[in-house]
């Protein structure tokens, strides 16, 4: 079997793909990627036995069909190192031997059976289904998964999850920190389903999906889910459990609001946050009409910093302490100019929304207080 391709092309599918396979498998083949050659068109294919990823390409040539499995660190390691240019793959399956030909030289090495790679189980026909445009999808992961948790106690909470209602779909994630509620009002349901999705697969979609991909299909059971997108599938293990209620979280009457720029806050916060305490991570915001001070101490060391912000604010003068990476981490995943920040008191949670929300959706993000000692 003979077939040739483009090396870029090649070396960008395999590198989206290798973060897929885990150092050590249980079983050895899964440290390789299944070479698929049908009808011109090459699938390439990753797993860990829980995530199985596929992304195809089409070939410039070939002259028949045939699969093999080349070890990762031999084919990304030939690849990475060329420059743009035609790759001319010769395979003898009787063998399992393969010659390379690029512009100034050609790899050998050898393949295993394609036939002892663990074949993909076909979805049932039970299943739900969502239909996400890409860039939606992929802007509603991006701001969502450094939100979740990495617990073993709770194993729900380190995941995405997604809550398919009439009126919209909430994707949520939450450490116990802080919590990202989005709802896209273009994806519904008449009736109400859920899945939590697990990190390393939403990290994956977050690294393969682009903003003009066109429709991702999403079809889930209470198990599993496959994730169709341009040019290739995701089937993954979902994670089992029951996620908190969210919503009894989030609070709805929060009477104070504070409007201010969000890069200009985020600077304030990398100048501020050197000075806190390790342990804590306190910064203390103080609010009053106008006007915003944050400040951030290390009694131990006798460091501390402060720094004064114009803002609008309309409500009660008031003293709060968040964590400060973990504020800073909400407002880099906001993508408005300026923000709100909704307070009720220092003991209640604070609600960050962007000041112009998103087309057919709505973003929100909570932060829980650090009580302060005066």
């Amino acid at each position: 079997m003979r077939f040739t391709l483009s090396s870029s092309t090649l070396s960008n599918k395999l590198n989206v793909l290798s973060k897929v396979i885990m150092n050590k498998n249980t079983m050895p083949i899964l440290e390789g990627f299944l070479f698929e050659v049908t009808d011109n068109q090459l699938t390439l294919t990753a797993s860990d036995s829980e995530n199985v990823m596929k992304s195809t390409c089409p070939l410039s040539e070939s002259d028949g069909n045939g699969k093999f499995v080349v070890s990762s660190s031999t084919i990304l390691d030939a690849v990475r190192e060329l420059p743009e240019q035609p790759l001319t793959f010769e395979v003898d399956t009787l063998e399992y031997t393969v010659k390379v030909y690029y512009q100034n030289g050609t790899y050998n090495f050898t393949v295993q059976n394609a036939d002892e790679y663990p074949q993909t189980q076909a979805m049932p026909t039970d299943v739900t289904t969502l239909i996400f445009d890409s860039g939606v999808l992929l802007s509603n992961i991006s701001r969502t998964i450094f939100a979740t948790a990495t617990e073993q106690l709770r194993p729900v909470m380190n995941g995405i999850y997604f809550d398919i209602l009439p009126e919209s779909t909430a994707i949520v994630a939450s450490d116990g920190c802080k919590l990202v509620r989005n709802r896209v009002f273009t994806v519904k349901s008449d009736v109400p389903s859920s899945f939590i999705l697990p990190k390393k697969p939403a990290t994956l979609l977050k690294n393969v999906l682009s903003k003009d991909g066109g429709d991702v299909v999403i079809k889930f059971n209470d198990r599993n889910a496959m994730i169709s997108f341009a040019d290739g599938v995701l089937i993954c293990r979902l994670i089992e459990g029951r996620f908190p209620n969210y919503n009894s979280v989030i609070p709805k009457d929060n009477p104070n609001h504070l409007r201010i720029d969000r890069k200009t806050l985020i600077s304030a916060l990398r100048r501020v946050m050197p000075f806190a305490s390790e342990s804590s991570e306190l910064v203390k915001f103080k609010v009053d009409a106008g006007q915003v001070v944050i400040s951030s101490e290390d009694i131990d060391f006798a460091t501390s910093a402060r720094e004064s912000l114009i803002c609008e604010y309309d409500g009660a003068p008031m003293a709060i302490g968040f964590k400060g990476p973990a504020l800073s981490e909400i407002l880099n995943n906001i993508d408005s100019e300026e923000v709100v920040i909704e307070l009720a008191d220092p003991s209640r949670a604070g609600v960050v929304v962007p000041a112009v929300q998103p087309d057919q959706e709505e973003v929100l993000m909570l932060i829980m207080p650090t009580l302060l000692n005066d």
